[in-house]
């Protein structure tokens, strides 16, 4: 197998036409893939909490699902980066997402059965689609230039946007058609999840050829090799720790905000009387503002720089809390604006930081480093859905917004040091030189 790869990888080494037409078509690949990918992503958001609130009885385990299928991202992400890592990003991700599938079918078992063993334990699984929809990001930057980074990013979470924004505005047909099936209606979003998973999977599996970070990595060592014969000095592994962790940091963050404040709109929109139909709509226009300014991001923070656009993405998450704090909870416009800008302000967070893990390491140990860091994204949001149902219950959806809002500005000073540190290596490595 290593040698068929070796010999592939030979013409792309040689070819860099080759390398810009095989990064263009990874790029149609993974946005084919999360066209499907996102409407699996999308069921556990609209109608997780809800089913759980059904299902326990209280308000308090709302954000149980969220939880739930955060922690079992958490888990995936560590097995699909190793996967990744090993094996190349076809086998990581396809098998991620198939996974992902077989949760969604076993959260439907569990709402018919009424079984809450049987759907944390589905969550669970089922968070394996969410962490392999974090991670299809990363494919198409294998092949991508230093200034074409963010904008590979951004490319593969545009194509996320069809299903991700389709699906919340689903939820009344599908939970029709559960109904036709004689299956609870909640359980309507993730029997299209089930399906969308699988064929995101599949088409991974079968298109992905030839492997992008194989290609990347042959590439590097090709490269490695050269410089070695015209400067025999030891190749050191360039990760950059710092950036590793500034990135890190502004993900965790964004993320853990996010997953609060969307994880109880739905039952905070319940409360004043908003039927399944609205909170799609709100739900729908949040995860439209996730991933279709991802375009247009991507380049700005190319282009703008990612400490700048990282600033933005604090201030924006900002504006999101204080809106859904101060909103009246009957106006559709004021929550629909909240949960744009908090979806917004995410696409931003989430771009930027990874870019600059994209920026800090190297391809050899690269994807185990994107799988490592989206565990710590995976546990944030876990955290947001487990302290969300507590603060609403013992506060207020308000309290949760505005404490959600005020936490996004630790991104500002963060951006801040990590501006100053850098400045301050390259002036002492340019001293030593």
């Amino acid at each position: 197998m290593t040698r068929s790869i070796n010999q592939v990888a030979q013409s792309y080494i040689h070819s860099p036409n080759k390398r810009k037409k095989l990064y263009k078509r990874t790029l149609l690949i993974v946005g084919l893939s999360q066209m499907f990918a996102g409407a699996g992503l999308a069921a556990g958001i609209t109608v997780g909490a809800l089913l759980a609130q059904q299902m326990l009885g209280t308000e308090a385990g709302a954000g149980l699902p969220t939880a739930i299928f955060n922690l079992g991202s958490a888990g995936a992400a560590l097995i699909v980066g190793w996967l990744s890592q090993r094996y190349g990003r076809r086998t990581g991700l396809a098998t991620g997402f198939i996974a992902g599938g077989i949760g969604a079918i076993g959260v439907i078992i569990a709402a018919v059965i009424n079984s809450l063993f049987l759907l944390f334990i589905s969550l669970f699984i089922y968070g394996a689609g969410t962490a392999t929809n974090l991670q299809a990001r990363y494919a198409g930057t294998d092949l991508a230039s230093p200034k074409q980074r963010a904008t590979a990013v951004s490319m593969a979470m545009v194509f996320t946007t069809f299903g991700a924004v389709a699906g919340p505005n689903l939820v009344g047909i599908t939970g029709k058609l559960a109904l036709a099936m004689n299956v609870p209606e909640l359980t309507g979003p993730f029997i299209l999840a089930a399906f969308a998973y699988i064929l995101a999977g599949l088409i991974f599996s079968i298109m992905l050829r030839p492997d992008p970070l194989l290609i990347a990595r042959a590439i590097e060592a090709n490269k490695q090799e050269h410089d070695i014969q015209a400067n025999p000095i030891p190749y050191v592994h360039k990760t950059n720790k710092r950036g590793v962790a500034v990135g890190a940091i502004v993900m965790v963050v964004t993320q853990i905000v996010m997953f609060a404040i969307m994880t109880m709109t739905p039952v905070h929109m319940q409360h004043h009387g908003h039927d399944l139909d609205a909170v799609g709509i709100v739900i729908g226009a949040h995860i439209g503002l996730m991933y279709l300014p991802s375009l247009i991001t991507g380049v700005l923070i190319d282009r703008i720089g990612r400490n700048t656009m990282t600033i933005a993405a604090g201030v924006t998450l900002l504006f999101a809390g204080l809106v859904a704090a101060m909103a009246p909870g009957n106006s559709m416009f004021f929550l629909i604006l909240s949960l744009s800008l908090l979806g917004l302000g995410w696409n931003l967070g989430l771009i930027s930081g990874t870019a600059q893990i994209v920026d800090s390491t190297d391809p050899s140990t690269r994807a185990k480093t994107q799988g490592t860091v989206d565990v710590l994204i995976a546990l944030a949001g876990a955290a947001g859905g487990v302290l969300s149902g507590v603060i609403v219950a013992h506060f207020s959806y308000a309290i949760l917004s505005l404490g959600g809002g005020i936490l996004c500005l630790v991104l500002i000073p963060l951006v801040v040091l990590a501006k100053e540190n850098k400045e301050k290596n390259a002036l002492k490595m340019s001293k030593e030189l």
